[in-house]
């Protein structure tokens, strides 16, 4: 299971153009009249926007395909298991600078977005620095300790890989703070050819590796970022005030961002920390079939946290008009309708698991194509929870989900460590299951408590608040 790039409910780019939307159709006066106007250039930008996460996000299920057909299973599980370190890593990004950005370039910063992107360049100098001490340290410390089977190249790969990634999505989303997803994409398209093309090179060349993966997607990532660097003014209109110092911009961004952070922190613990864990119990190798597994869920998981950005504005709305108590027939049917895509999608794959591992995986990673349906039962759970966690975000309560995370982190630390070693894969994929059934019982629970306790639309949904 997935946070999104992951695994939170909003893609930023899509949820920044929609910030930027709403405003500038305010300040044209946009009415019902031009309605039409609205609707294509939504469709417009909209597609593109898809296209763009499309590219990234395929290319990153591309190379995971293909690392697990050409690396021994060590070798993909030492990627994995780097790669769950870059996830928390970027959770941690995610939450103190992408998600803030979304939200102050369209509106404090909207009238000095270039400088707003100097400031952001210059945390991002800051951020570069600690990753690699801090992932480059590790890939030292593990090399000192003798750890083989790929592991210290994967995380010396990842300290390199992950500041000119990090560079790459500040540098997308740039675009989006002026609503031009055009250039995006059109990055996104060049960072797929370069490291789909890198990597295919590197495999005929017999240099395929955990650290060979990486370094190509930090040139590949690097080479983006200053392409659209050298672009971005072409879209970012001249400021008209005073920009924000990087300190100042810190300074909002970790007021906006403390709550994101801490959900980001407790998300991370029920899906990814078992990659380390498996990997210290079973051997580098478990690491591997555990990703080959999770590899078959990223599809749905896409298709939908794309989903969740059309319902949040509309489960907004819902409540603002017609108050929190009126949510149960609505999260009832966003329920239903995400469980039953995941029942439909693992509906058409479990019949043909095995073929479909053959095809995907060259025939390697059998022996754990029987485990499918568990994996199965875990992600539809994980669709469940969507339901209440859209209504929880869209009255403003994120609090609420954090606590409801905070369960299911402690039930992963208290039954998937102790599962995990007795009984490695299956312990894994049992706990995940446990985790998510408590993650959306207590959504459940925390949304029904506040229905019941706000009988009236909310003041401040209703935007009466001063």
């Amino acid at each position: 299971m997935s946070s999104s790039d992951a695994e939170q409910l909003l893609e930023p780019e899509l949820a920044e153009m929609a910030a930027v939307d709403s405003v500038r159709d305010e300040a044209d006066g946009i009415d019902g009249g031009s309605a039409s106007k609205k609707v294509e250039r939504w469709v417009t930008k909209g597609s593109l926007a898809i296209l763009d996460q499309g590219l990234i996000s395929g290319s990153n299920f591309l190379i995971g395909i293909l690392l697990a057909r050409w690396l021994v299973p060590a070798e993909y599980g030492a990627f994995s298991l780097a790669f769950s370190v870059f996830l928390l890593l970027s959770y941690v990004y995610q939450s103190l600078l992408s998600e803030p950005q979304a939200v102050f370039s369209g509106s404090a910063y909207r009238q000095c977005l270039r400088g707003y992107l100097k400031a952001l360049l210059s945390i991002q100098l800051v951020v570069t620095v600690f990753g690699l001490v801090l992932l480059g340290g590790s890939a030292a410390v593990v090399y000192a300790m003798g750890k083989a089977e790929g592991l210290p190249g994967a995380l010396a790969g990842v300290a390199i890989a992950s500041p000119c990634i990090l560079f790459f999505w500040l540098l997308r989303r740039s675009y989006y703070m002026n609503l031009a997803p055009a250039r995006a994409a059109m990055g996104a398209f060049i960072y797929f050819v370069l490291v789909t093309g890198g990597l295919f090179v590197a495999y005929k060349k017999a240099l395929v590796s955990p650290f060979s993966a990486y370094l190509l997607m930090a040139i590949g990532a690097l080479g983006t970022g200053l392409f659209l660097l050298s672009q971005v003014k072409k879209v970012l209109p001249p400021d008209t005030c005073d920009a924000p110092t990087a300190a100042q911009a810190w300074h909002k961004h970790w007021e906006y961002g403390r709550w994101a952070l801490a959900v980001s922190v407790v998300t991370w613990i029920p899906y990814y920390m078992y990659y380390p864990l498996v990997s210290a119990f079973s051997g580098m190798a478990a690491a591997g079939q555990l990703k080959a597994l999770m590899n078959l869920s990223l599809p749905m998981e896409q298709s939908y946290t794309a989903l969740a950005i059309l319902f949040l504005p509309y489960a907004a709305r819902v409540c603002r008009e017609k108050g929190v108590s009126s949510s149960g027939p609505l999260v009832r049917r966003i329920t239903l309708l995400f469980v039953g895509g995941a029942v439909a999608y693992w509906g058409l794959l479990i019949p043909f698991k095995g073929v479909v591992f053959h095809v995907l995986y060259g025939g390697k990673y059998m022996e754990v194509a029987p485990l499918i349906p568990y994996v199965a039962l875990g992600t539809t759970m994980w669709s469940a929870a969507f339901g209440p966690a859209i209504l929880l975000r869209a009255i403003e309560s994120p609090d609420s989900i954090f606590y409801a995370r905070i369960v299911a982190s402690v039930l992963s630390l208290v039954i998937g460590v102790p599962a995990t070693k007795v009984f490695g894969l299956w312990g894994v994929v049992s706990s995940i299951i446990v985790a998510n059934i408590a993650a959306f019982v207590i959504s459940m629970y925390i949304l029904q408590r506040k229905s019941n306790s706000i009988s009236v639309p909310s003041p401040v949904l209703q935007g009466e608040a001063n």
